[in-house]
Order: C-alpha cells, then sequence, then structure tokens
C-alpha cells in the first residue's frame, strides 16, 4: 500500500520518461528501505534510477507538482535513517549516474556525478599522480558524502567534504537546476550556497554533480600500529601529537575490545590492548622523522611495541579498520546495532573517553570504543537486542553521551548526521539558531518534499 494518494498521478508519467528504470516492485522498494543500523525498514512508494540531471529534475518536478516526497540514495551506507521514507514517496537511486565527468589534472579538481564511489574515484585517478583523501571507510558515493558532509580517517589531515568540495550542481524542490560556484579556489562573490547544502542531507536541495579538490600522492606513505597499557595513555598520546602540530594523515583508536574482534575476523595478530592504528605522508625523510617522534611520545604514555607496517601490508591494516562494523555483525549474530558518534574539542578528548567508559562499565554493555580521534571525533557501536527492554534501556546510554560532548562544548555527531537518530539534540546543540535552519528550509522547499522528516521536524 502506498503511503501517498497522489503517487497513481506521477506513476505512469514516470514509467514512461524512465521505463525500466522506474520500480514499484515490493523487492526494490523494501532493498531502499533497510538500513545497516538499528531503524525500522521503512520502504519508499517508488524507486527511480535517473542517468542525468535533467531526468532529476523532470521527476523532481512531477513529485513538487503534486506533493510527493522525493528521497535521494547514494550507496545505502548512512547511520542515521537518512533515506528511510518516513513519509513515502521515492527514493532517487544514484548507482547510474557515477560517470567521471571532467578531470583537470593542472588544476587538481575533478567532476564527478553524484553516483561515484570514492573507490571509484581514486581507481580512475590512480595513473595520474592524483588522489582524492576523503575516507569514511564505507565505499560511499561522493553526492552522499557531500549531502552528510562526511569525513573519515585522513579527516585529521585533510579535512572533510566541506573543505575539499569546490562546486555543486542541484536540483531544487521545484525541479530547477542550479550551479553554486565555479571553480575557482576562492570567491567573495554572493552567499555560499556550495557549504549550504553540504550537510543538508537531501532536506535543502538533490546533488547529482560534485567538483572535488584532489591531491598530489605523497612520495612516501608510511603506516604504523602502536598498542597501549591504557586507553588513557592512547588517548593522552593522541592529544600531544595533535596539539604539537605534528602533521600525521591518520591516527585512529581501536579499544581492546574491538582490537580482538578485528583480529578474529581479519586474522590479524595485534595485540588485545588499546591500539593506534596510524600514517604518516610527505618525503622519505618527513615520514621517518614524523614516526619517530609519535613513538617517543607513545612510550612516555606506555605505548609499546611501536611498528611500523610493510607497505603491502598498509592496506591490509586499513581494511581491517575499516571492516570494524562487519567484524563486530559477525561476532554477535542475530543482534541489532545502535552506532553513534560525538565529537569534542582536543582538549577534552580524554575526559570524554574516560567518563563514557565509565558509563559502559556502570551499564555492563558491550560498546567498542574506535575513533578518528586526531579531530576530537570517536563513535561506538552497541550491539543489543530490540526486543529486550534491559538492553534497549542499556543503550539509552547514548543520550549521555551526547549531552556530555555538548557540555564539553563539541557536537551531537562529528561525522555521521543528524538524520533520524540525532533530531532530539538539535535544539538543545543550537537553541535559536534551529529557527532559522528551519526558515531556511521553508524558504527553499516550501512543499517539504525534499527528504522530509530528517535533521528537524517541521
Amino acid at each position: 500500500m502506498t503511503k501517498n494518494l497522489n503517487m497513481d498521478k506521477v506513476a505512469t508519467p514516470l514509467k514512461a520518461l524512465l521505463g525500466d528504470r522506474f520500480s514499484l516492485s515490493n523487492a526494490v522498494r523494501q532493498h531502499h528501505g533497510e538500513e545497516l543500523t538499528h531503524f525500522d525498514i521503512c520502504p519508499p512508494d517508488a524507486v527511480a534510477f535517473p542517468i542525468s540531471t535533467d531526468e532529476v529534475s523532470q521527476i523532481v518536478k512531477l513529485c513538487h507538482a503534486h506533493d510527493i516526497p522525493v528521497i535521494p540514495y547514494g550507496a545505502g551506507t548512512a547511520l542515521e535513517g537518512h533515506f528511510l521514507a518516513v513519509r513515502g514517496g521515492i527514493t532517487l537511486d544514484f548507482s547510474r549516474m557515477n560517470q567521471i565527468i571532467t578531470l583537470h589534472q593542472q588544476d587538481m579538481d575533478c567532476v564527478v556525478e553524484a553516483g561515484v564511489t570514492r573507490e571509484q574515484l581514486n581507481q580512475d585517478l590512480r595513473d595520474t599522480g592524483l588522489f582524492f583523501p576523503i575516507d569514511p571507510g564505507a565505499n560511499a558515493t561522493l553526492g552522499g558524502m557531500a549531502a552528510t558532509r562526511a569525513s573519515g580517517t585522513n579527516a585529521v589531515r585533510y579535512g572533510t567534504m566541506r573543505e575539499n568540495v569546490i562546486a555543486l550542481k542541484a536540483v531544487m524542490a521545484d525541479g530547477t537546476i542550479i550551479t553554486t560556484s565555479s571553480r575557482a579556489r576562492k570567491s567573495a562573490a554572493g552567499y555560499d550556497l556550495t557549504r549550504l547544502l553540504i550537510g543538508s542531507e537531501g532536506t535543502l536541495g538533490i546533488i547529482t554533480e560534485i567538483t572535488v579538490r584532489l591531491y598530489g600522492v605523497p612520495e612516501a606513505i608510511s603506516a604504523a600500529v602502536c598498542p597501549f597499557n591504557s586507553l588513557d595513555g592512547a588517548v593522552d598520546t593522541v592529544v600531544d601529537v595533535i596539539q604539537m602540530g605534528l602533521p600525521i594523515a591518520r591516527i585512529e583508536l581501536i579499544d581492546d575490545l574491538l582490537v580482538d574482534i578485528i583480529n578474529r575476523f581479519s586474522d590479524l595478530d595485534y595485540p588485545c590492548e588499546p591500539t593506534l592504528f596510524m600514517e604518516f605522508h610527505g618525503s622519505e625523510t618527513a615520514v621517518k622523522e614524523q614516526a619517530e617522534m609519535v613513538e617517543e611520545i607513545a612510550q612516555a604514555y606506555g605505548g609499546h611495541g611501536f611498528r611500523a607496517t610493510r607497505p603491502e601490508d598498509r592496506s591490509k591494516l586499513w581494511q581491517a579498520r575499516h571492516d570494524g562494523f562487519l567484524s563486530l555483525r559477525a561476532a554477535y549474530p542475530g543482534k541489532d546495532f545502535w552506532v553513534t558518534d560525538v565529537c569534542v574539542p582536543i582538549s577534552q578528548l580524554a575526559e570524554c573517553i574516560r567518563q563514557t567508559r565509565t558509563d559502559i562499565q556502570k551499564a555492563d554493555i558491550v560498546a567498542p570504543l574506535v575513533g578518528h580521534v586526531g579531530d576530537g571525533n570517536f563513535h561506538l557501536t552497541i550491539p543489543y537486542d530490540k526486543e529486550s527492554p534491559q538492553e534497549v534501556e542499556a543503550i539509552e546510554q547514548n543520550d549521555r553521551l551526547v549531552k556530555r560532548a555538548l557540555a564539553m562544548g563539541g557536537t551531537s555527531t562529528g561525522e555521521h548526521g543528524i538524520g533520524l537518530g540525532k533530531k532530539k539534540y538539535m535544539m538543545q546543540e543550537h537553541g535559536p539558531a534551529l529557527d532559522y535552519m528551519k526558515m531556511v528550509k521553508r524558504a527553499l522547499d516550501p512543499k517539504n518534499i525534499l527528504n522530509p522528516g530528517k535533521i528537524f521536524d517541521l
């Protein structure tokens, strides 16, 4: 049964426009209503597979005329219910808009369609000496990464999507196509619509093309692993490394529980202790110096067995880190998963993690901790049973985590986004500014058809 009475008015013209690329199939709808974590299945009324910005515009114009919600869908890797069709409507699946449109090698930028994934882009760039550094772990689409303001393991050195998107092409709520900026590296011409759409989670406009900043592949890249006697020692090492201004490219914290789970899943043999996974970029000399300085800092805080990985093992190391969620699903079959993240100023990171660990121990729950701690961002993944009131009550420690981060001058989410899961914290985090966000939404999408129900309710 459809949730929108007007669907019949748009189904026929959309079928004529898209043919087999417009689907009312239960299986297709179900696939686009399933999330990786704890949210209930919430399928759309239909799914469209556009192949151009013009097609997206035509679809949105029809939906605008008949008050049908439109929900953009990339790779389906979002963790806060961003693409769930809570009010029905049509999901736009961008998997067929996956062309790399133009590479400007001398300018070190590239224009891609929204369905291009980060791995696809870097594979295409492999012979150019350039790469795109934003790495959220999952092989997400660039459109989805822009819409959620993604970051990931390299953010401590290269920044987030906010810093690495130069311009966007987007379809607005009435079907109008806009380009938000030129390819110039800076501009003082008018409002910054690029940054407005980045992180808007498909609620202000539907991103169809992205111009991204590229970087030269470093002369030398070295990874290292260092276990610690305590979680506090690992966190204190990170804080010192950042405060000293060392240009580390990646510095990831994995607690002892998750190290054990990753070892079993990825056939590794790291000591089951709190561990830092690190990566250094630069010249051969600079990389060596960075590693030596970090090792010296780590030893002062109980780090031991610091070891650089061989070049052929570096990919395996980061694949194991990225497979952390998959390893948890394998370790706890049949469980649901509550995934959350916060971000705090680096000076507050150690205390925030200490208090969080105390809460986890008091609640007697399993909650492995992992983080892009170089920029103050960390995550908890809590396996639990939705049907158990005791376990549901336990995962509500998330409230304490978020409120603690906000009290420390941080944010309710460093990179996962708001979606459905973090809406209730928006007023506490933003205060009166939330009212102005709602004014922007009403101005750009007066019918509230673009991914309604996400970030906040109108």
